[in-house]
Formats: structure tokens, sequence, C-alpha cells
């Protein structure tokens, strides 16, 4: 990184994942944090030497070159169209926007002013994911024909603007498009409403890819166990993945091809060896931070863009709608 100028980065948003956020970007090298604000305040005492400024326009005063937008989602539109304007490069947490339209205006003002805009889709970051990705790339299930996601857990109290579709699905949306490289053709959802707030609580969906795989995604936020799966059924076997320790295991179909004409169109599946992969294990918050940092110096360019964070959010809302309707959505 010598070679590069140090970034002078603002966070805004101190709670949560804005906590996370500042302990990383004091850790990255060529990034100095300079700036932080959060009109609520500093409720994980983040700060350190640095003042609490009150709005976005502070943050951008304090001569930045990019940002990490951690607010709750219905204020994602309004700072990212004022760091647009400002000429800073932004990190926004993900959902990228509260609806497509503002997605759309943001994806828009990134790009008129040719600046780099990411969403935090962090699962894209997750070590057993990417290999996964890669091992897939390569053929090692040959055929891929279903990928399942199961996202549940304890209620997060602090989410309180959007549904667990916008606030935990969009993780499975998108990474099931990247790990399987292509994007959904169709959904259809079913949700409910349990914990007595405006938003659903629960998501039941399933679908299809371009490339025809089938989908499906048991994701809420009123169970007392927690997980975070993924299984990738093909040809040659499974791979399971879970994401919060994240493992990496192949179960191979252990059906032997047969020399036996009469029986071997039919090739069945039985239990094969399973493998767990050793990962460098880093983590994706780390990484995510890294390549944003790359990407607004111009040395690579793997972030989650903003278009693909619209994408994502298209398809969530598609989930919406599907179980308002009783439909099933057809995406363009």
């Amino acid at each position: 990184m010598a070679s590069h100028r140090t970034l002078r980065a603002g966070l805004i948003g101190l709670g949560a994942m804005g906590r996370h956020h500042a302990r990383v970007l004091r850790e990255i090298d060529g990034v100095d944090l300079v700036a932080v604000a959060d009109p609520a305040g500093d409720p994980h005492s983040v700060a350190g030497e640095l003042e609490v400024l009150r709005d976005v326009q502070g943050l951008v005063a304090a001569g930045i070159d990019m940002a990490v937008v951690a607010v709750p989602t219905v204020y994602h539109e309004a700072i990212a169209l004022t760091l647009a304007e400002s000429g800073v490069h932004a990190l926004i947490e993900k959902p990228i926007a509260s609806t497509g339209e503002a997605g759309q205006r943001i994806v828009d003002a990134f790009a008129s002013a040719g600046l780099v805009g990411a969403v935090g889709h962090i699962e894209r970051f997750n070590p057993a994911l990417q290999e996964l990705r890669s091992r897939l790339a390569a053929g090692d299930l040959g055929a891929i024909y279903q990928i399942v996601t199961r996202r549940q857990g304890p209620f997060p109290s602090r989410i309180a603007d959007v549904g667990v579709v916008k606030d935990l699905a969009t993780h499975d949306i998108d990474l099931t498009a990247w790990v399987a490289q292509s994007s959904y053709a169709s959904i259809s959802a079913q949700t409910a409403h349990r914990s007595g707030r405006e938003f659903e609580d629960m998501v039941l969906a399933t679908g299809r890819l371009d490339n025809g795989v089938i989908v499906n995604h048991t994701v809420n936020w009123l169970s007392p166990m927690k997980e975070r799966v993924t299984v990738v059924t093909g040809e040659r076997g499974a791979f399971v993945v879970d994401t919060g320790s994240a493992d990496l295991t192949f179960y191979a179909n252990g059906t032997i091809a047969t020399a036996w004409d009469s029986i071997a169109a039919f090739r069945g599946v039985s239990e094969g060896d399973v493998i767990r992969y050793a990962l460098h294990k880093r983590e994706p918050l780390r990484v995510e931070h890294e390549a944003f940092r790359d990407a607004v110096l111009g040395i690579r360019h793997d972030v989650v863009t903003l278009e693909e964070g619209l994408q994502t959010l298209r398809v969530a809302e598609a989930m919406v709608e599907s179980a308002r309707t009783g439909q099933s959505i057809t995406l363009a």
C-alpha cells in the first residue's frame, strides 16, 4: 500500500454495525478514519479522539475521500445523494435503500459522478462462500440443480424500519445469485407477521434463476436457534456452507458409473465421501473493506456494485409483492 496515498474516511451511523466498521477502518492499511457522525450520539463509544458530528454535511466538511453509511435503511438515499454530490465514494450497508426507486436514484447519482459505490452484502466476503463459488465455477459439482438457504434466529430489536425480507433475505438473494453466477428469473413467497410489528418477520420463498437452478429461502427472526446455512445440490453431490462458522463441507454422490448397459441410463444417488475443507478464515468485514479501499484506489473492482445491490432489492420487493398478491413474480 505504500505507493498509494492514505484515504481519508468518514463513518456515518455509530450503532450496532457502525462500531464494527469503525474498528476495521482503523485496522486496515491505507485508510485513515478522520470523521464520524451520528445524530443519536455514540452509544458504543467508538469515536475515540474524534468529535461526533451531527450529520452527513459535517462529515463531508471534514474533507473525506470515502464514507461508510451504516444508518437505518430509510436514511440511505438522502445521505448517499449528498455524498455523491460532494464527490465522496461510498460503501452503503445493505440493503441499498428502502425502495427500488430510491435505489435507482442512488445508482444514477454515483454513475453520473463517476464515483465508486458499493453495498455491504458481507456474505460475499465469507471465506466459505468464496471457496464454494470458485469450486462451483470449476465444475466440482457438475450441473447445479438447486440452492437452498436457511437464515433463522432471534429477533433483532434494533431493526425497526424494514421487515425480514429486506433486512435478512437480501443476504440470501445476493449470495445465491453470486455463487450461481445467475440472476433471478422468478420468485414466489409467503410471509407472516407474528411479532405485532408493521413489517413481516418470516418469509418462505421459492424461485428459479435465469440458468434454470431452482432456489428456496427460509428466513425469519422468530427462531430461538440461530442458523446460517446454504446447501447447493448438483450432479456430483452437495456442498453445505455454514456461514456463521465459515465451514464448507462436500457430500459426494457415491454412485459409480456402471458399465452394464441396461441400467447405465439411470445414474442414481448414494452416500459417498464427506470432506470438510480447511479454509484460511479472515474476517469478512475486513476483506470487504479492503475490497472497497482497492476499488477507490482503482487497483481492483470486486465490490458488490450499487447495480447489484439494486438488483437484490428488486428481488426482495418481488418477494413482498408475491406474498401480498399470491402470485409468482417474473423478474425482468
